[in-house]
C-alpha cells in the first residue's frame, strides 16, 4: 500500500504542473472552445490513471524480470547467449515502446509514406538491440564506456555525412525516443542484474550506461536507412 500511495503521490505531483499552466493559458490567453477544454481535463485524468498502473507495473513485474533475467544469464557462462538475448530483449522491448510508434506515425504522415511506420519501427527496434548486445559485451570485457561512445558517434558523424538531410533529425529523434518508459526500466534493470553477478560490487559503474549507448543505436540505424534508401 506504501508503494502505490508514493506512486500515486508521484503521478499527481508530475501532471499538476502542466495542467495548471494550461488551466492560466487557457483563461488568460487561449479561451479554447469549453469541449476543446473539457477533454484535456479528461484527458489529464486518464493519463494520470494510466500513468500510475504503468508505473506501479514496472515496480511489480518489469525492473524484478529484468534484474533476474540479468543476474540468471551470466551462470550459463556463454557469452554468445548472453549477447544474443541481449540483442533479442532489447529488439523486442524497443517494439513495445509506445514513444517510438508515436515518432514512426508522425514520420510516416510527413513523408507520404515514403518511410513506412513498419520499416522504421523495425530499423530503430535493431539498432536498440544490436547496442544492448554491445553492451553486454562491455559488461563482459570490461571495456570502457567512453571507447564505445566515442567510436558510436564517430560512427553517426560520419553517416549524417553522407545521407540525405531530413533523415539526420529524424534520426537524432529517434535516438531519443528510444530513451521511454518501457525501453529504460528494462534496460537498466537487465544491465545491474547482469553486473551484479560479474562485477560484484563494481556493479553500480559498470550496469549503468546502457541506455546511453542503447541511444546511439537507433540513430545510426535511422542514418543507413537514409544512406541506403534515402
Amino acid at each position: 500500500m506504501q508503494n502505490i500511495k508514493n506512486t500515486v503521490m508521484e503521478v499527481v505531483l508530475a501532471v499538476l504542473p502542466i495542467t495548471f499552466v494550461v488551466i492560466i493559458l487557457q483563461f488568460s490567453l487561449l479561451w479554447m472552445p469549453a469541449e476543446i477544454f473539457f477533454q484535456f481535463l479528461a484527458g489529464v485524468v486518464m493519463v494520470s490513471v494510466g500513468l500510475i498502473l504503468f508505473l506501479l507495473g514496472v515496480h511489480v513485474g518489469l525492473l524484478p524480470v529484468g534484474e533476474m533475467i540479468g543476474a540468471a544469464l551470466p551462470k550459463t557462462k556463454k557469452i554468445s547467449l548472453i549477447i544474443f538475448f541481449g540483442f533479442l530483449l532489447g529488439f523486442v522491448v524497443t517494439l513495445a515502446e509506445p514513444d517510438v510508434r508515436v515518432l514512426a506515425l508522425q514520420v510516416d504522415l510527413v513523408s507520404g509514406g515514403e518511410v513506412s511506420r513498419s520499416l522504421l519501427i523495425y530499423s530503430v527496434a535493431a539498432g536498440v538491440g544490436v547496442f544492448v548486445a554491445l553492451a553486454m559485451a562491455r559488461i563482459i570485457l570490461n571495456i570502457k564506456i567512453t571507447y564505445l561512445l566515442a567510436a558510436g558517434y564517430g560512427l553517426v558523424f560520419l553517416l549524417a555525412a553522407f545521407t540525405p538531410a531530413h533523415f539526420v533529425p529524424i534520426s537524432f529523434d529517434a535516438g531519443g525516443v528510444t530513451t521511454g518508459p518501457m525501453t529504460v526500466p528494462f534496460i537498466l534493470a537487465l544491465g545491474i542484474g547482469v553486473a551484479s553477478v560479474l562485477r560484484g560490487k563494481s556493479a553500480s559503474s559498470d550496469g549503468f550506461g546502457l541506455v546511453a549507448l542503447a541511444s546511439i543505436g537507433p540513430i545510426i540505424a535511422v542514418l543507413l536507412l537514409g544512406v541506403f534508401g534515402g
